[in-house]
Parts: C-alpha cells; structure tokens; sequence
C-alpha cells in the first residue's frame, strides 16, 4: 500500500514524498480511507505509530477543499493535546504536510504569554492546535470562538485524562458544534477512555494497530545524571575516553543538534548533524558519510531519524530525552538490530525527571543509574514528576482545579523551569491586569 492508494490529493503527496514518507503506516493504512470519509474515528494508537498523520492528512484534504476567503477567520479544525512538547510537535508535522495548502495552523499553550497568542487568533486560523487550560482562557476572555469547528481532535486522550484535563475537556466540547467530525486518539481503550468516546463521538469506526514498542532484549538501557549545563561536557569525555565506535547522539531541536554537531568538532571528534531543515540531499550525504567512517558520531532530531537504517551501530546516546516515551523506543532501536549488542546511555538533568519516569514505565523496569565522577549533578533525579520535563510535577489536580500560585510567578513556570521551556517561550508580555491573570492561570494548561 501506497499514500497514493489512499485517496490523498496531490499537494499532499508532494509534501509527504518531500519528506521521503512512501509507505503508510498501519494506523494511517486504517484510518485516513474512514477520516476522508467522514467517520468519527476512535483510534488506539501509541504516539510513534504514526498517528499525527493518521488524523493530520485527512484533516488538510477535507479543510483544503472549502478554504476561506482571505482575512480573519475562526477555527474549523481543533487539536487538543495535553502538552506544550505535543502541541509542538503536532504543528510542526501539520505545517508540513500542509505546506502546499493555503491553511494557517497556530498553537495555544500556557506557560508563555497571552498576547502574540491573541494577536495570532485575531489574525485568522484555520486549524488550531491547544492544551484545554490555556484554550479556556482564550474562550472565556472571548479572543477565541469555536463556532465554526468542522473537525475535533482529541490526541492522547489517555494522558490528558491522567493529567486532570476531563473538566476542562468538557467546557470545550460544550462550545463546539455538535454536527462535527471527531476523532480520538488514545494508547488505551480502557473504560474513561470508552466513557469520554460516548460522549464525544457518533457511531464510531475503531481502528487499532498492535503496540510497536517491542524493545530487543540486547539493548543495554544506563542513565548519567548530569547537570543540563554539562551535558556536552561529559558527551565529550565519553565519545573522547570511553568509546570509540561510531554513535548516534539525539537532540532535542534543529539548532540544538547544528551546536552540539559544532561544539563535537571543536572537540576534535568528527561529527555530522541531521535535522528538518536540512534537504533530503544533504541528509542522505551526513548519513553516508556516517556509513563510510568519515564521519564517527551522527547528531539527529527525531523527525531527521525516522527510517534511518544502520547497520551494526552499537551505541545510542540521548543528549536530551525525548518529550514522549515512545520515541525513546524509537530512538534505541537503532542499536541492538539482529541479535547484536547495543547500549543506550541517557544523559538525564535533574528537570527531566519526570520523563525519565515515563520512559522507565514504558520499559516496565528502572533504567540503572551511574553518576560519572567529576560530572555530579547539582541536586538528584525526581522520579516523582508527573509532567514531561517539568520539575516537581505541575498536574492538574483530578478535580480541574489549579494549584493557588506563589506570589511573584508570573506563569512562566519556577525559574528552573524556563530553560527546559526556552524554546517556546516568546518573551511578549500581557498587555494589562486582566491579561496576566490569565497567563498565571494558564500556566498550568500544557
């Protein structure tokens, strides 16, 4: 099976095979033909099955074929994701596959700023991609309408629900029309799940894909504690005094894999990077070089690593833990192919406690921990976290109430938080009283 036997308009097969995407995979195989047409959907599926673009592609075909006049216009595609890091994510794969399309896509998400978030509702959106939290704040200060949505998504429906999100879930779908689309994603079919679904979607097609996170019983899973400030430092005294076979280091952003490919190199270790914003030229010449042994250590993003296949590689290491566990399945399984031995080193700061927690339910069993001598973290790993990437925590409570907030915090999370965060953070104030109570509120939603 091809996208094209799927019914695909040719701007969006150009945008896929530009990313070099030729073969659905089995969640997109099942759902996109019943997406286009026009089935309620309740997907299980986890996230690294593809299901961004299960959701994503039939979303831009039915929105493409009816697009507005220029000008403002109101929301007629809503995501909802329970994190920042997905919302992220999500737009940025939509983007992509839209890029030939005439379809403006934004994300609303606490922790930032209220304003350019204003700013870019009142410019016009086509699609809207939001954590529930801060998407009630839009709504009920009245910069946001859902009137016009024609199609809703509800992606990781399991996490949100965990994270408290059910209330909030709730006051969004009372402000959406009810002839709608609705598709729902979720890891699980479990009874909330089922509960939610019942409430939300009309006689539903459900498509289910066999869990893809089979990890090979070869891999070797070490974490190093380690400040985040000192992180290239220790990379650089493994791959400099530890091991001299060829690696693949992740990261987290484009620009973060450029740095550290730059800063490896000034090491005097030969390092190649490959991300998104590099073409499928340049990609293709940084892994053969890689293949070759011109090049020892390959620096990727996520997206720039899917379906890279290389043979023989005996060591991944996590600069920065993905945002979801399942990519860490995804990652890994690079090393540890046919029977060999393979090892995944992580190196953890103390503000990725809570991911490291999710990574290790997922393996169901710890990760072992050794802190490397000189290169002692400044206070230890918190398990306990139950946010990505947010330290101490940060959910919800279960009854949709936020936490009171410290005087002084000004919804951009503790200060300790901000750099795991900087990248989305627009530095734009709010612009009056009314504002800022909103954004403190808000902080709290992703």
């Amino acid at each position: 099976m091809t996208f094209e036997t799927l019914g695909l308009s040719p701007a969006l097969l150009r945008a896929l095979s530009e990313s070099n995407y030729t073969t659905p995979t089995p969640i997109q195989a099942q759902a996109i033909p019943a997406a286009l047409a026009g089935h309620d959907l309740l997907g299980a599926a986890q996230t690294g099955t593809g299901k961004t673009a299960a959701f994503g592609l039939p979303l831009l075909q039915k929105l493409a074929k009816d697009t507005p006049a220029k000008g403002p216009r109101k929301p007629r595609a809503l995501v909802l994701v329970p994190t920042r890091e997905l919302a992220v994510q999500v737009s940025d794969s939509l983007k992509a596959y839209g890029k030939h399309l005439r379809l403006n896509v934004t994300m609303i998400f606490g922790g930032v700023g209220m304003q350019p978030q204003i700013d870019n509702l009142r410019r016009g959106v086509d699609i809207l991609v939001a954590c529930p939290g801060r998407l009630l704040d839009h709504l009920d200060s009245g910069h946001a309408k859902l009137d016009a949505v024609e199609l809703l998504v509800l992606d990781e429906a399991d996490r949100m629900l965990d994270m408290g999100f059910l209330p909030s879930i709730k006051r969004v779908l009372a402000r959406v029309p009810q002839q709608r689309q609705t598709m729902l994603f979720s890891a699980t079919f479990e009874p909330r799940i089922r509960a939610l679904a019942m409430e939300m979607l009309h006689n539903p097609t459900e498509v289910q894909v066999a869990a893809q996170n089979t990890i090979a019983d070869t891999i070797v899973h070490r974490v190093h504690p380690v400040d985040a400030s000192r992180k290239r430092d220790l990379l650089v005294d493994i791959l400099a005094t530890r091991h001299t076979d060829q690696v693949l280091v992740f990261g987290k952003t484009k620009h973060g894999c450029n740095r550290l490919a730059e800063q490896l190199e000034k090491a005097g270790l030969k390092a190649l990077a490959i991300h998104g914003n590099k073409s499928q030229a340049q990609r293709q010449k940084a892994l053969d070089a890689f293949k070759s042994g011109k090049a020892r250590i390959l620096v990727a993003t996520d997206v720039a690593a899917r379906g890279l296949d290389i043979p023989n590689l005996p060591l991944v290491i996590n600069h920065d833990l993905p945002m979801v566990a399942e990519d860490y399945v995804h990652r890994i399984g690079r090393t540890g192919r046919n029977g060999a031995q393979g090892e995944a080193l992580s190196l953890v700061s103390p503000d990725e406690g809570g991911l490291l927690r999710q990574i290790q339910r997922l393996l169901k069993a710890d990760i072992t921990m050794e802190t490397v001598q000189g290169f002692e973290p400044s206070q230890p790993l918190r398990l306990d976290a139950n946010m990505p990437g947010r330290k101490g925590g940060g959910q919800k409570p279960a009854g949709g109430q936020r936490p009171p907030r410290k005087p002084g915090n000004r919804g951009h999370g503790k200060p300790a938080d901000r750099g795991a965060h900087a990248h989305a953070h627009t530095g734009a104030k709010s612009g009056n009283n009314a504002n800022r109570q909103r954004q403190r509120r808000g902080a709290h939603s992703a």
